[in-house]
């Protein structure tokens, strides 16, 4: 018997035939190695551009996507932590230059010798410990040029450059603290010290992330060292759109007038709405302040959140539509990871990176 909906005598329940209740996120392979290239054309004149890997490819799947981006000409990869290198040299394979952000840590040695790993060292331990241990394999030198995040001080620095530059650093590199912010008095700052503490040194220097590939060649130095611009993500505002997440439509019902949806009431109903509850919630990156202010997207026709985003579900308001969706989207052509970042005060690299592992991921990829 095939019966798609029951209605009961105060409201109408629609209830879905067997299917998948898991959300889809659609990555395009092809957009991330369109934005790279973008990205590697906008880099000065012989200056290389890597590719940041880390947090999962932003949340996005490390194998599949570095993959599209060796295959697109990346041939550098910046990763966060050694574990994240190991990760990445399975899906890579020999050959590829996998860069560890956070340097040379107690218990990281078997690994980066093994595996052939080049950490950026942020410290006089992280020298002493790398030039000990691994005398002669290759490392890089994170400076710290105003951000005080990580990377050695000019004083520090000054008192060790010439040891370090005995040994034969293979890049030394700094990070901008407000690339994005391009009219901002610290980059330039910035640049001014990452010349005043390199300059002379004849080692390949790198400055500029996405935000200061933007901002000119004078940030470009000798390699450039895109990440958010890879995945569709602000200050790249050019970038190919990357990702699409639609939650399945679990379950309609009409909320009379009067009527509250959700935890804590904090919507009712003005007039009779059709209301659906869609498969999502925070403990899949939809974070609970999009509550009562996002919209999740049937084609180009939004459709608001209505009460509060809870662990696994959403409700939706779909009185408007002329029927049903099997699917709503909540990123896609209508909603970047920015703009449901901009609703939920925070930024789309929270918002890539929180992803939920339990969506299904598809990828796209042409021949191209």
């Amino acid at each position: 018997m095939d019966i798609s909906f029951f209605l009961l005598d105060r409201s109408a329940w629609h209830v879905k035939k067997a299917g998948m209740a898991t959300a889809s996120l659609s990555i395009d392979l092809d957009a991330i190695a369109a934005n790279w290239r973008a990205l590697d054309r906008a880099s000065a004149s012989g200056v290389q551009t890597a590719a940041v890997v880390k947090a999962d490819a932003y949340g996005l799947g490390i194998t599949r996507v570095a993959r599209a981006l060796a295959r697109a000409g990346a041939r550098r990869f910046f990763v966060a932590v050694a574990e994240e290198g190991a990760a990445l040299r399975q899906a890579l394979g020999p050959g590829p230059q996998i860069c560890i952000l956070s340097g040379h840590m107690a218990g990281d040695t078997d690994m980066i010798h093994d595996l052939d790993l080049t950490p950026m060292l942020n410290s006089l331990d992280q020298v002493t410990r790398h030039l000990e241990s691994l005398p002669g394999l290759p490392f890089g030198v994170q400076l710290d040029t105003g951000m005080n995040r990580l990377g050695m001080e000019e004083p520090e620095w000054e008192a060790i450059a010439p040891f370090v530059l005995e040994a034969g650093p293979e890049l030394i590199m700094s990070h901008l603290a407000c690339a994005d912010e391009p009219d901002h008095a610290l980059n330039d700052l910035q640049l001014a010290n990452f010349h005043a503490m390199t300059d002379g040194t004849g080692v390949p220097r790198s400055l500029a992330a996405t935000g200061g590939i933007l901002l000119g060649p004078k940030y470009h130095f000798d390699l450039t060292r895109p990440g958010v611009g890879l995945y569709g993500g602000r200050p790249y505002e050019g970038a190919a759109r990357v990702v699409t997440l639609s939650l399945p439509v679990i379950q309609t019902r009409l909320v009379q007038a009067g009527e509250a949806v959700g935890y804590s009431c904090t919507w009712v109903a003005e007039q009779d709405t059709t209301v659906a509850t869609i498969s999502g919630g925070y403990a899949d990156g939809l974070l609970r302040t999009l509550s009562n202010r996002a919209v999740v997207w049937d084609g180009d026709i939004p459709c608001p959140v209505l009460g509060r985003v809870s662990m696994d579900l959403i409700t939706v308001d779909v009185s408007h539509l002329d029927r049903v969706p099997h699917t709503l989207d909540i990123l896609g052509p209508y909603q970047t990871p920015d703009d449901l970042a901009d609703v939920a005060g925070t930024i789309g690299y929270e918002i890539l990176t929180s992803l939920g592992n339990r969506y299904t991921r598809r990828y796209s990829e042409g021949a191209a």
